[in-house]
């Protein structure tokens, strides 16, 4: 093969990688398109936004009965405010620190967040914004192999609070156990 034929088959298979590549990332929804999404569901989330301080019982975060858990929140629109970030600390010592991203998928037509923290957790969430709640859920397999739901439901929405709770059912959504409750009142 001659040297010219092999410079355009090399041209032409990166090329068409090129092409498939921003196909993929177009399919996925890593290319906005605001003629797809409608102002109203980029901004659900925009409720969540600002500085919080948190509170909950402290039983529910391995505190003594009776003790109040305490931590704040920072929730950010970046990223042109396509994209919500959230900064959580639990203010008791060595307790949890974590970080989630939020993004409105405008194909899906849902919400996805994804989770970090400083105890290595990686967690993935899909939902929306219905009857005053945003609920974003999960599957997961517990440590003894046991399917289950576990979801995030943002409540009782006002101006300067809310509630979150963070809940599983063992039985496909029939019935739910809230295992973190967390009430969220805006900083001055």
């Amino acid at each position: 093969m001659s040297k010219s034929i092999k410079l355009i088959t090399l041209i032409t298979v990166l090329a068409l990688s090129a092409l498939a590549t921003a196909a993929v990332f177009t399919g996925f929804c890593l290319m906005p398109d605001d003629e797809v999404v409608s102002a109203p569901a980029k901004r659900q989330f925009d409720f969540w936004l600002g500085e919080w301080d948190l509170t909950w019982p402290g039983e529910q975060s391995g505190l003594p009965a009776g003790q109040t858990g305490r931590g704040t929140n920072s929730i950010k629109a970046i990223l042109d405010s396509a994209v919500i970030e959230e900064n959580f600390v639990d203010l008791a010592p060595n307790s949890l620190r974590g970080m989630s991203v939020s993004v409105y998928n405008q194909r899906l037509g849902k919400w996805q967040q994804t989770w970090v923290d400083n105890q290595s957790s990686y967690l993935d969430f899909v939902g929306e914004f219905k009857d005053g709640k945003m609920i974003l859920s999960r599957q997961a397999t517990t440590k003894d192999g046991k399917e289950i739901i576990q979801r995030m439901v943002w409540h009782n929405i006002a101006k300067n609070q809310l509630d979150w709770n963070w809940e599983a059912s063992e039985d496909g959504g029939k019935t739910w156990k809230v295992n973190w409750q967390i009430h969220y009142t805006r900083k001055k």
